[in-house]
Protein backbone atom coordinates (compact mmCIF):
# COMPACT_ATOMS: atom_id res chain seq x y z
CA UNK A 1 0.00 0.00 0.00
CA UNK A 2 2.97 2.31 0.68
CA UNK A 3 4.37 2.08 -2.65
CA UNK A 4 1.60 1.94 -4.28
CA UNK A 5 0.72 5.39 -2.82
CA UNK A 6 3.77 6.95 -3.50
CA UNK A 7 4.06 5.86 -6.94
CA UNK A 8 0.55 7.73 -7.54
CA UNK A 9 2.20 10.40 -5.63
CA UNK A 10 4.90 10.44 -7.87
CA UNK A 11 2.88 10.05 -11.09
CA UNK A 12 -0.07 13.11 -9.95
CA UNK A 13 3.41 15.77 -9.03
CA UNK A 14 3.46 15.31 -13.18
CA UNK A 15 0.28 16.95 -13.87
CA UNK A 16 -0.44 20.81 -12.69
CA UNK A 17 -2.65 20.95 -9.72
CA UNK A 18 -5.82 23.45 -9.61
CA UNK A 19 -3.82 26.37 -8.29
CA UNK A 20 -1.78 25.81 -11.13
CA UNK A 21 -4.27 25.66 -13.71
CA UNK A 22 -6.50 28.82 -12.24
CA UNK A 23 -2.87 30.47 -12.28
CA UNK A 24 -3.64 31.70 -16.23
CA UNK A 25 -6.36 33.99 -14.95
CA UNK A 26 -3.66 36.33 -12.78
CA UNK A 27 -1.03 36.06 -16.09
CA UNK A 28 -4.00 37.44 -18.82
CA UNK A 29 -4.73 40.76 -20.24
CA UNK A 30 -7.83 42.64 -20.12
CA UNK A 31 -10.96 40.76 -20.75
CA UNK A 32 -11.96 40.60 -24.32
CA UNK A 33 -15.15 42.59 -23.14
CA UNK A 34 -14.63 44.49 -20.26
CA UNK A 35 -18.72 45.34 -20.46
CA UNK A 36 -19.37 41.97 -19.77
CA UNK A 37 -21.40 41.85 -16.44
CA UNK A 38 -19.58 38.56 -15.10
CA UNK A 39 -16.05 40.68 -14.58
CA UNK A 40 -15.04 43.69 -12.89
CA UNK A 41 -11.50 45.60 -13.61
CA UNK A 42 -9.92 44.16 -10.14
CA UNK A 43 -12.02 40.43 -10.64
CA UNK A 44 -8.71 38.68 -10.90
CA UNK A 45 -8.83 37.57 -6.89
CA UNK A 46 -12.41 36.73 -6.81
CA UNK A 47 -13.69 34.90 -4.05
CA UNK A 48 -9.82 34.03 -2.95
CA UNK A 49 -9.61 34.57 0.39
CA UNK A 50 -5.81 35.33 1.50
CA UNK A 51 -4.16 33.00 3.80
CA UNK A 52 -1.67 33.26 6.59
CA UNK A 53 1.27 30.58 4.41
CA UNK A 54 4.02 31.41 2.95
CA UNK A 55 4.99 29.85 -0.57
CA UNK A 56 8.32 28.15 0.16
CA UNK A 57 11.33 28.36 -2.86
CA UNK A 58 8.40 30.00 -5.21
CA UNK A 59 9.96 30.04 -7.84
CA UNK A 60 10.30 26.13 -7.99
CA UNK A 61 6.90 26.19 -8.65
CA UNK A 62 5.03 25.39 -11.85
CA UNK A 63 3.67 28.89 -11.96
CA UNK A 64 5.68 30.89 -10.07
CA UNK A 65 4.50 33.79 -7.96
CA UNK A 66 1.24 33.08 -9.54
CA UNK A 67 -0.30 29.82 -8.05
CA UNK A 68 0.43 30.90 -4.87
CA UNK A 69 -1.33 34.40 -5.41
CA UNK A 70 -4.23 31.66 -6.71
CA UNK A 71 -4.00 29.94 -3.56
CA UNK A 72 -4.45 32.50 -0.94
CA UNK A 73 -0.91 32.23 0.07
CA UNK A 74 0.28 36.11 1.29
CA UNK A 75 4.00 34.87 1.11
CA UNK A 76 6.78 34.22 -1.93
CA UNK A 77 9.94 33.68 -1.88
CA UNK A 78 12.43 34.26 -3.95
CA UNK A 79 16.65 33.25 -3.76
CA UNK A 80 18.56 36.21 -5.78
CA UNK A 81 22.03 35.72 -7.04
CA UNK A 82 23.86 39.02 -8.00
CA UNK A 83 25.94 38.97 -11.35
CA UNK A 84 26.67 42.09 -13.36
CA UNK A 85 24.35 44.36 -12.05
CA UNK A 86 21.36 41.65 -12.50
CA UNK A 87 19.64 39.33 -9.87
CA UNK A 88 18.67 35.82 -10.88
CA UNK A 89 16.51 33.99 -9.55
CA UNK A 90 17.02 30.26 -8.28
CA UNK A 91 18.21 27.88 -5.72
CA UNK A 92 21.59 27.29 -6.71
CA UNK A 93 23.89 28.97 -9.78
CA UNK A 94 23.90 25.93 -11.77
CA UNK A 95 19.93 26.39 -12.20
CA UNK A 96 20.10 29.66 -12.89
CA UNK A 97 19.16 31.50 -16.65
CA UNK A 98 18.90 34.96 -18.19
CA UNK A 99 15.26 35.18 -18.81
CA UNK A 100 14.52 34.63 -14.84
CA UNK A 101 14.90 37.49 -12.71
CA UNK A 102 13.68 39.48 -9.43
CA UNK A 103 12.09 42.30 -11.84
CA UNK A 104 10.43 39.44 -14.25
CA UNK A 105 9.29 37.33 -12.16
CA UNK A 106 8.17 39.30 -8.97
CA UNK A 107 8.73 42.77 -9.54
CA UNK A 108 6.87 43.53 -13.36
CA UNK A 109 4.20 41.15 -12.65
CA UNK A 110 3.05 42.58 -8.95
CA UNK A 111 3.33 46.11 -10.31
CA UNK A 112 1.08 44.68 -13.25
CA UNK A 113 -1.36 43.21 -10.92
CA UNK A 114 -1.63 45.95 -8.67
CA UNK A 115 -2.02 48.42 -11.32
CA UNK A 116 -4.72 46.77 -12.51
CA UNK A 117 -6.25 46.24 -8.77
CA UNK A 118 -6.42 50.13 -9.02
CA UNK A 119 -7.95 51.56 -12.20
CA UNK A 120 -8.06 55.09 -13.37
CA UNK A 121 -11.86 55.51 -15.02
CA UNK A 122 -14.61 57.48 -15.27
CA UNK A 123 -15.62 56.26 -11.78
CA UNK A 124 -12.38 56.77 -10.01
CA UNK A 125 -10.02 59.52 -11.75
CA UNK A 126 -7.51 58.96 -9.56
CA UNK A 127 -5.59 55.60 -7.92
CA UNK A 128 -7.04 55.21 -4.25
CA UNK A 129 -4.56 56.02 -1.27
CA UNK A 130 -3.45 53.83 0.46
CA UNK A 131 -3.74 51.52 -3.14
CA UNK A 132 -5.70 48.11 -3.28
CA UNK A 133 -3.39 45.31 -2.50
CA UNK A 134 -3.95 42.15 -4.65
CA UNK A 135 -6.85 40.78 -3.51
CA UNK A 136 -10.30 42.02 -3.85
CA UNK A 137 -11.56 40.17 -0.57
CA UNK A 138 -9.14 41.85 1.60
CA UNK A 139 -7.95 44.80 -0.35
CA UNK A 140 -5.44 45.49 2.67
CA UNK A 141 -3.79 42.94 2.73
CA UNK A 142 -0.04 43.18 1.91
CA UNK A 143 2.20 40.49 0.06
CA UNK A 144 5.27 39.65 1.63
CA UNK A 145 7.84 39.03 -0.50
CA UNK A 146 10.61 37.46 0.50
CA UNK A 147 14.39 37.92 -0.95
CA UNK A 148 17.08 35.07 0.22
CA UNK A 149 20.00 36.77 -0.48
CA UNK A 150 22.35 34.34 -1.95
CA UNK A 151 25.58 36.63 -3.08
CA UNK A 152 27.37 39.15 -1.10
CA UNK A 153 24.87 41.18 1.21
CA UNK A 154 26.27 44.53 0.73
CA UNK A 155 26.24 44.63 -2.89
CA UNK A 156 23.30 42.42 -3.32
CA UNK A 157 21.42 44.80 -1.14
CA UNK A 158 22.41 47.88 -3.17
CA UNK A 159 21.16 45.92 -6.07
CA UNK A 160 17.61 45.00 -4.75
CA UNK A 161 17.23 48.56 -3.93
CA UNK A 162 17.38 49.77 -7.29
CA UNK A 163 15.21 46.58 -8.87
CA UNK A 164 12.23 47.37 -6.55
CA UNK A 165 12.14 51.09 -8.14
CA UNK A 166 8.71 49.86 -10.08
CA UNK A 167 7.01 48.67 -6.99
CA UNK A 168 8.38 52.08 -4.93
CA UNK A 169 8.33 54.71 -7.31
CA UNK A 170 4.09 53.92 -7.36
CA UNK A 171 3.56 54.13 -3.55
CA UNK A 172 3.36 50.17 -3.37
CA UNK A 173 5.85 49.43 -1.05
CA UNK A 174 5.26 49.18 3.26
CA UNK A 175 8.07 51.40 4.66
CA UNK A 176 8.85 52.95 7.73
CA UNK A 177 8.84 56.96 7.36
CA UNK A 178 11.13 57.54 10.40
CA UNK A 179 8.37 57.88 13.05
CA UNK A 180 5.46 55.05 12.13
CA UNK A 181 4.93 52.10 9.25
CA UNK A 182 3.32 52.91 6.18
CA UNK A 183 1.65 49.74 5.03
CA UNK A 184 1.92 48.88 1.24
CA UNK A 185 0.34 46.00 -0.98
CA UNK A 186 3.87 44.78 -1.02
CA UNK A 187 6.22 43.88 2.06
CA UNK A 188 9.41 43.27 1.39
CA UNK A 189 11.63 41.07 3.80
CA UNK A 190 15.50 40.26 3.46
CA UNK A 191 17.10 37.00 4.45
CA UNK A 192 20.05 35.17 3.59
CA UNK A 193 22.88 37.26 3.70
CA UNK A 194 20.67 40.41 4.03
CA UNK A 195 23.18 42.81 5.89
CA UNK A 196 21.37 44.21 9.16
CA UNK A 197 23.48 47.33 8.66
CA UNK A 198 22.25 48.04 5.48
CA UNK A 199 18.73 47.45 6.81
CA UNK A 200 18.76 50.20 9.45
CA UNK A 201 21.37 52.49 8.15
CA UNK A 202 18.40 55.04 7.26
CA UNK A 203 16.72 56.11 9.91
CA UNK A 204 13.79 58.18 8.34
CA UNK A 205 13.18 55.43 5.71
CA UNK A 206 13.37 52.05 4.98
CA UNK A 207 11.04 49.68 2.28
CA UNK A 208 13.02 46.13 3.06
CA UNK A 209 13.01 44.67 6.27
CA UNK A 210 14.57 42.28 8.02
CA UNK A 211 14.05 38.19 8.50
CA UNK A 212 14.82 38.43 12.61
CA UNK A 213 16.57 34.95 13.99
CA UNK A 214 13.51 33.59 15.91
CA UNK A 215 15.87 32.00 18.45
CA UNK A 216 18.20 34.61 19.16
CA UNK A 217 15.27 36.95 19.93
CA UNK A 218 16.08 38.11 23.93
CA UNK A 219 12.85 38.73 25.96
CA UNK A 220 12.91 41.81 28.06
CA UNK A 221 12.58 41.44 31.88
CA UNK A 222 9.01 42.27 33.18
CA UNK A 223 10.43 45.24 35.03
CA UNK A 224 12.12 46.46 31.96
CA UNK A 225 15.82 46.56 33.72
CA UNK A 226 18.59 44.70 33.59
CA UNK A 227 17.43 43.60 29.84
CA UNK A 228 19.86 40.84 29.36
CA UNK A 229 22.16 40.22 26.20
CA UNK A 230 23.45 37.75 23.93
CA UNK A 231 26.61 37.49 21.45
CA UNK A 232 25.55 36.68 17.36
CA UNK A 233 26.37 33.53 16.01
CA UNK A 234 29.60 33.90 13.81
CA UNK A 235 29.40 33.45 10.10
CA UNK A 236 26.68 34.53 7.57
CA UNK A 237 23.24 32.84 6.64
CA UNK A 238 19.63 34.09 8.05
CA UNK A 239 19.77 36.56 10.71
CA UNK A 240 23.43 37.24 10.91
CA UNK A 241 25.02 39.28 8.60
CA UNK A 242 25.44 42.77 9.65
CA UNK A 243 24.98 42.24 12.99
CA UNK A 244 25.84 44.01 15.76
CA UNK A 245 27.82 42.23 18.34
CA UNK A 246 25.90 41.88 20.68
CA UNK A 247 22.08 41.68 20.37
CA UNK A 248 19.67 42.86 22.78
CA UNK A 249 15.64 43.12 23.50
CA UNK A 250 15.69 46.38 21.80
CA UNK A 251 17.76 44.80 18.42
CA UNK A 252 14.29 43.67 16.45
CA UNK A 253 11.65 45.72 16.40
CA UNK A 254 8.66 46.12 13.78
CA UNK A 255 10.15 49.63 12.57
CA UNK A 256 13.49 47.04 11.05
CA UNK A 257 12.05 43.50 11.25
CA UNK A 258 9.27 41.78 9.85
CA UNK A 259 9.32 38.37 10.39
CA UNK A 260 10.91 35.93 13.34
CA UNK A 261 12.38 32.84 11.52
CA UNK A 262 14.25 29.65 12.31
CA UNK A 263 14.41 25.99 11.18
CA UNK A 264 11.66 24.04 13.10
CA UNK A 265 14.26 20.76 12.92
CA UNK A 266 16.86 22.97 14.97
CA UNK A 267 15.00 24.71 17.11
CA UNK A 268 11.87 22.57 18.09
CA UNK A 269 13.21 19.15 17.05
CA UNK A 270 11.15 16.29 15.76
CA UNK A 271 7.69 15.59 16.90
CA UNK A 272 8.35 12.12 18.58
CA UNK A 273 6.45 9.77 18.65
CA UNK A 274 4.72 11.63 16.62
CA UNK A 275 3.16 14.52 19.58
CA UNK A 276 5.15 17.23 20.90
CA UNK A 277 6.54 17.03 24.07
CA UNK A 278 5.87 19.59 27.00
CA UNK A 279 9.54 21.15 26.59
CA UNK A 280 9.04 21.63 22.75
CA UNK A 281 5.29 23.15 23.43
CA UNK A 282 7.15 25.29 25.60
CA UNK A 283 9.62 26.19 23.40
CA UNK A 284 6.99 26.90 20.47
CA UNK A 285 4.86 28.86 23.13
CA UNK A 286 8.01 31.23 24.45
CA UNK A 287 9.35 31.80 21.23
CA UNK A 288 5.86 33.04 20.06
CA UNK A 289 5.46 35.38 22.75
CA UNK A 290 8.97 36.87 22.48
CA UNK A 291 8.43 38.00 18.75
CA UNK A 292 4.70 39.09 19.37
CA UNK A 293 6.17 41.49 22.00
CA UNK A 294 8.81 42.66 19.77
CA UNK A 295 5.62 43.21 17.30
CA UNK A 296 6.98 40.68 14.30
CA UNK A 297 5.50 37.48 12.23
CA UNK A 298 6.29 33.78 13.49
CA UNK A 299 7.50 31.86 10.60
CA UNK A 300 8.98 28.09 10.84
CA UNK A 301 11.06 26.79 8.24
CA UNK A 302 12.32 23.12 7.78
CA UNK A 303 9.06 21.92 8.87
CA UNK A 304 8.67 18.09 8.47
CA UNK A 305 6.69 17.27 5.49
CA UNK A 306 5.93 13.18 6.04
CA UNK A 307 3.77 11.33 6.86
CA UNK A 308 1.49 13.81 5.85
CA UNK A 309 -0.62 13.47 8.67
CA UNK A 310 2.38 14.16 11.16
CA UNK A 311 2.83 17.17 8.97
CA UNK A 312 -0.78 18.21 9.33
CA UNK A 313 -0.93 17.81 13.28
CA UNK A 314 2.15 20.17 13.08
CA UNK A 315 0.59 22.73 11.40
CA UNK A 316 -2.55 22.42 13.43
CA UNK A 317 -0.35 23.21 16.58
CA UNK A 318 1.39 25.67 15.36
CA UNK A 319 -1.56 27.79 13.82
CA UNK A 320 -3.50 27.21 17.33
CA UNK A 321 -0.16 28.89 19.48
CA UNK A 322 -0.27 31.93 17.40
CA UNK A 323 2.22 31.06 14.42
CA UNK A 324 1.52 33.93 11.82
CA UNK A 325 2.69 31.93 8.72
CA UNK A 326 3.05 28.91 7.66
CA UNK A 327 6.25 27.33 5.70
CA UNK A 328 4.85 25.38 3.14
CA UNK A 329 5.28 23.37 -0.10
CA UNK A 330 2.20 21.89 -0.91
CA UNK A 331 -0.21 24.55 -1.04
CA UNK A 332 -3.05 23.11 -1.55
CA UNK A 333 -2.83 21.19 1.91
CA UNK A 334 -1.94 24.44 3.57
CA UNK A 335 -4.93 26.51 2.40
CA UNK A 336 -7.91 23.88 2.28
CA UNK A 337 -7.15 23.70 5.85
CA UNK A 338 -8.15 20.47 5.86
CA UNK A 339 -5.80 19.14 8.20
CA UNK A 340 -8.02 15.77 9.66
CA UNK A 341 -6.09 12.28 10.31
CA UNK A 342 -6.73 10.00 7.88
CA UNK A 343 -5.43 6.35 7.55
CA UNK A 344 -3.74 6.85 4.27
CA UNK A 345 -2.05 9.87 5.31
CA UNK A 346 0.46 8.33 7.11
CA UNK A 347 2.29 6.71 3.65
CA UNK A 348 2.07 10.04 1.87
Amino acid sequence: MQLISLACGIVLSFFPDEYDRAAHVWMQGEHANVDDIAHWPTDRSREIAPKGCHSHNDYWRRVPLFSALQAGCIGVEADVWLFDEGLYVGHTKSSLTSRRTLRSMYVDPLVEILERQNPVSPFERTIDRPPHGVWDTDPDQSVVLLIDFKTDGAATYSAVVKQLAPLRDRGYLTYFNGHEMVPGPVTVVGTGNTPFSLVTANSTYRDIFFDAPLDKLVDDEFDGKNVSTVKRSTGLGQGMSGMPDAIDANTFNATNSYYASVSFKKAIGFPWPFHFSQHQMDLIRAQVRVAHRHGLKVRYWAIPDWPRSLRNHIWRILVQEGVDMLNVDDLMGATKGDWKIRIFDWWV
